[in-house]
């Protein structure tokens, strides 16, 4: 018989994979508050990237249905940059990223905070482009909104998707339905934790013509 997941057990489980992600330098400045299995972190880190490392840390435990990410981002001196800097040194970067089409990628750069605009034939290239600026020294958070707009209209295969999903390993054992029209997907079904809806979201993103995917899959203990 299975065992009844509490938002008190919830709560630990966060807690402790906090301690483990090597990820966050101090976890005991990030408070972990759950309710009804919605996971809230709040308190402060001294990087962008530790933000998203407590992010992805909380949403591989079982149990957690959705997440709200509270956590503030205060550099220390050593870290903090000019948003002049900023906005150079993530313009060099995106020059120096393969696959991605640099003339219709904009970035601007605001206390910190960096904005990516533009279009893109591909979700990946979308994805690359944010992982090329995020872990800048003096990075806030990053705001992606480049828009994956194909250069082609294609109607989006289903059965593709479906054996793309059945050879994901985070996914083994879950049953996923998919709906496509046109370019857009729907996913249904139930997983064990958010990090499995996630991952199939992502497989969802990553076939050909696909411009916009509906993550209807439910977490469930």
């Amino acid at each position: 018989m299975a065992t009844l997941m509490t938002d008190i057990d919830l709560r630990r489980n966060v807690e402790a994979e906090l301690n483990w992600e090597p990820g966050i330098k101090s976890p005991s400045t990030i408070g972990v508050r759950v309710q009804d299995g919605v996971v809230t972190l709040s308190g402060y880190v001294e990087a962008y990237t530790e933000k998203l490392a407590a992010e992805r840390a909380a949403l591989r435990i079982a149990g957690v249905k959705a997440l709200v990410n509270n956590i503030e981002v205060r550099l220390p001196t050593s870290s903090q940059r000019t948003d002049e800097d900023i906005a150079r040194r993530a313009a060099e970067a995106l020059d120096w990223t393969a696959g991605i089409p640099r003339d219709r990628i904009k970035v601007t750069v605001d206390d910190g905070w960096l904005t990516l605009k533009g279009t893109v034939d591909w979700y990946y290239q979308k994805a690359v482009a944010e992982d090329a600026v995020r872990y800048l020294n003096g990075v806030k958070g990053v705001f992606n909104l480049i828009e994956v707009r194909p250069a082609a209209s294609k109607d989006v295969v289903k059965s593709k998707i479906e054996e793309a999903l059945e050879r994901n390993a985070e996914l083994e054992g879950q049953r996923i339905e998919v709906e496509t029209i046109g370019s857009k997907v729907t996913l249904r079904g139930t997983v064990r934790s958010w990090w499995q809806k996630e991952a199939a979201g992502r497989v969802a993103w990553q076939a050909p013509g696909v411009t916009q995917v509906e993550n209807q899959i439910e977490v469930v203990v």
